[in-house]
């Protein structure tokens, strides 16, 4: 997500190897892109927009949602399922064998987008390149792909690399956009994170819980921005934050992620 909103202390600005062909009369032009700010707090607002706390650089909220100036905002987009109430074909969705739609079980109203032919990623990516470009005119310096790891909910439609393609041109188009792009969850990928799709930072959820932040910040060092849920945690959060010390940008948050002032909300920053 990601003027004011380059102010956020510590973001880098670097020049990647996006590239945009505004014709094919025109020669391409590197796109400079905005990184997040390392080693700060953050926030992850994707159950409703609120003032940050005061501690707060970066902050994350869903596509639907207004960028917030003088922060880094990273845009929120679920790139491999559906939205709840998204209109989707019918041909684009994972279907099982007595032909219902394929869904995430923890999210039972998403349903896995079917990435199985590169005619399909190429309608799953022109679909979600418009909001990437939503985020792009809202004013965020980044986007958050969602769901990369769907292909392990796929019940076998597809793999780990159908979801680098499509990961890859999306990552492309961002780039394209002047946006920085996050890596979500998925330790797996390894260096292909960075070196092979492009992506740029990480935003992981419980590395601590399941014990996989050495792996992102071995890919990622300094720009990897871990979700802890209280609900959750391995031990108190005080022994969260302190395995944090010297590692991931760590937050405490409520599972639903709802605004400042509602009930059940949760937030500590490491």
């Amino acid at each position: 997500m990601r003027s004011p909103r380059l102010l956020a202390a510590g973001a880098a600005l670097v020049v990647l190897l996006a590239l945009v062909v505004r014709g094919e009369s025109e020669p391409r032009q590197p796109v400079p892109v905005v990184l997040p700010p390392a080693d700060q707090p953050f926030d992850y607002q994707l159950g409703g927009a609120h003032p940050p706390p005061p501690e707060v650089q970066m902050v994350v909220r869903d596509s639907t949602e207004p960028a917030l100036p003088g922060y880094y905002s990273v845009c929120y987009v679920n790139g491999f399922q559906t939205q709840p109430g998204a209109d989707w074909p019918e041909r684009l969705v994972v279907h099982d064998t007595t032909g219902r739609p394929v869904v995430d079980p923890d999210w039972p109203d998403e349903q896995i987008l079917d990435l199985s032919t590169a005619d399909r990623r190429d309608e799953v990516a022109a679909r979600v390149q418009r909001s990437v470009d939503a985020c792009a005119a809202a004013g965020y310096d980044a986007v958050e792909l969602d769901n990369l790891d769907s292909y392990t909910r796929a019940q076998g439609a597809f793999g780990l690399e159908e979801s680098v393609a499509l990961a890859t041109a999306l990552t492309e188009h961002a780039h394209g956009r002047g946006l920085a792009v996050g890596q979500k969850n998925t330790p797996e990928l390894g260096s292909r994170g960075p070196e092979e799709i492009g992506f740029d930072f990480a935003v992981t959820e419980q590395c601590d819980r399941y014990d996989e932040c050495d792996v992102y910040a071995a890919t990622f060092g300094s720009q990897v921005y871990d979700v802890e849920y209280e609900h959750d945690l391995r031990g108190t959060a005080d022994a969260v934050c302190a395995r944090a010390e010297g590692g991931p940008s760590t937050i405490v948050r409520d599972l639903g992620l709802v605004p400042a002032g509602s009930p059940g909300y949760a937030y500590r920053a490491c």
